[in-house]
This record gives structure tokens, C-alpha cells and sequence, in this order.
């Protein structure tokens, strides 16, 4: 539905959904497959296209390019999509590229902040309450879970899985699974700690961080290859939810982990 929000020259193909009160800026082109949902504003010159569904109260800047083809040469116009979730900031110049074949969906989930020059690329799963830093650059196929900071400038490997609440530093190199709760800074990236303020702001409980803290004393500093390092957290450790989600991610991980 056209409404007063909406610029005069801003191109909404015949075709989009939007909600009644979407905003939308001068010279924002947005494509017939698009819908957007309630309260959300579209800033100036961006393009929203393909198969893309916008959440509710989100806000996307300036420049956005959301819902185009994937940059993979496998990629065949097959049907394929974006999923925005609801109370999403979008910055800057973020490009965000549909799905292909392998998932037929890009996904992102609810209150993510997604800085300027971001790039999150084909079949990409994104949670819920994640940042991703400036020029933070994602390759096909990876998963970010909750709570979980790439810093800026930080490139990921296709098919890498960040645990949640984990931070990887500005400019790293990530070719291996980043495991939940930790640190990791580096070329390539490495475990450097456990995530204790992160811990903390979420609400982890003191017991469950001096259980974390042990397990990442052994899984990371031993010297224990990590199949004995497993069974030696699982012997010595008790199997809280948060001990059992790190060897569970741990031992289900495809690329390997960062040590």
C-alpha cells in the first residue's frame, strides 16, 4: 500500500507488500517479489529486491542492497529468497545476497545490528541479537549464532559456524569454527580467552562461568588433542546446559574449531 511515508521518487514495483506505515526514502527502489513489515523505515538509495521479506521496526540506512543474486558461479536463477526478522538495524552499503539451491534462503533473525559495509553472502544464517562490525565480511553458508560480535574488517570462510555469545576481534582471519562463549582474535583466528563479560551481560550464572572456565583451561591450554580433551571435561566437568552446548558444538562441528 502507498502511503504519505513514502518519497516521491522512491520506485515501488506493482506487486510489493508493505505495511501501511513503512517509511521510505528518496530514490529507494524496491522490487514486486518485496515485502516489508509494520514500522519500518527505509532510508535513501537503497534497493530492496528479489524474493525478500523485511521484518517489522526495522531500520535500514543509506545504500543498502538487500535481496540481489548470489556472488557464486554455481548460481543458476534458481528460486531462492532473504528473510529479515523483526527490529533489525541495517547500516550503510550493506549488501545482503539471496540464497541459492543448497538452502534456497538467506536468513536473518530479531535485533541485529549489522554495521556499514557488512556483507553477508548466499544461504548465511544470522540469529538473534548479533553484531556485525563494520566491513565484517561473511562468505556462503555461515551460521552466526546468538548474541555472537564479528568485529570490523573480519572475513569468515564459507560454511564456518560462530558459537553464540563468542567475539571475534577486528581484522581476523576465521577458517574454523569459532567455539560459543569464547574470544578469538588472529591470522587465522585463535581462542585467545573465555568470553566473561559477555557471560556476565547475559546473565550466565556464576557456577555455569567457573564451569566454562575449566572446560576452556582444558579444551584450549592443555595441550590435549581435542578428542581427549573432550572426554576429560566430560569426566571431570558437570554436564550443565552450557558445558553440554560447547562439547556438543565442539564435537558436531564440520571445519574443525579454533584452539
Amino acid at each position: 500500500m502507498i502511503n504519505a511515508n513514502i518519497q516521491s521518487t522512491a520506485q515501488i514495483a506493482p506487486g510489493a507488500q508493505l505495511a501501511y506505515d513503512v517509511e521510505v526514502g528518496h530514490y529507494t527502489i524496491i522490487g514486486p517479489e518485496v515485502k516489508i513489515g509494520r514500522g519500518s523505515r527505509i532510508g535513501e538509495h537503497c534497493v530492496i529486491t528479489g524474493n525478500t521479506t523485511i521484518g517489522e521496526n526495522c531500520r535500514i540506512f543509506t545504500g543498502a542492497v538487500i535481496g540481489s543474486i548470489p556472488q557464486d558461479l554455481k548460481y543458476k536463477g534458481e528460486k531462492a529468497e532473504v528473510i529479515v526478522g523483526d527490529n533489525n538495524v541495517i547500516r550503510e552499503y550493506v549488501t545482503i545476497n539471496l540464497g541459492t539451491a543448497a538452502s534456497g534462503k538467506t536468513v536473518i533473525g530479531n535485533n541485529n545490528l549489522i554495521m556499514a559495509y557488512a556483507h553477508i553472502a548466499h544461504d548465511c544464517v544470522i540469529g538473534n541479537y548479533v553484531i556485525l562490525a563494520n566491513v565484517g565480511t561473511l562468505a556462503g553458508h555461515i551460521v552466526i549464532e546468538d548474541r555472537a560480535i564479528l568485529g570490523g574488517l573480519a572475513a569468515v570462510h564459507q560454511f564456518v559456524r560462530i558459537g553464540a555469545l563468542s567475539i571475534v576481534g577486528g581484522c581476523s582471519k576465521v577458517i574454523q569454527d569459532i567455539p560459543p562463549y569464547s574470544m578469538c582474535d588472529g591470522h587465522p583466528a585463535r581462542v585467545r580467552s573465555l568470553n566473561k563479560v559477555g557471560l556476565e551481560r547475559a546473565g550466565i550464572s556464576k557456577e555455569a562461568r567457573a564451569n566454562l572456565k575449566h572446560a576452556f583451561t582444558i579444551l584450549f591450554t592443555s595441550g590435549l588433542t581435542v578428542p581427549h580433551a573432550l572426554k576429560k571435561v566430560e569426566k571431570e566437568l558437570a554436564r550443565t546446559a552450557e558445558v553440554a552446548y560447547l562439547i556438543d558444538f565442539i564435537k558436531n562441528s564440520q571445519r574443525g574449531i579454533c584452539r
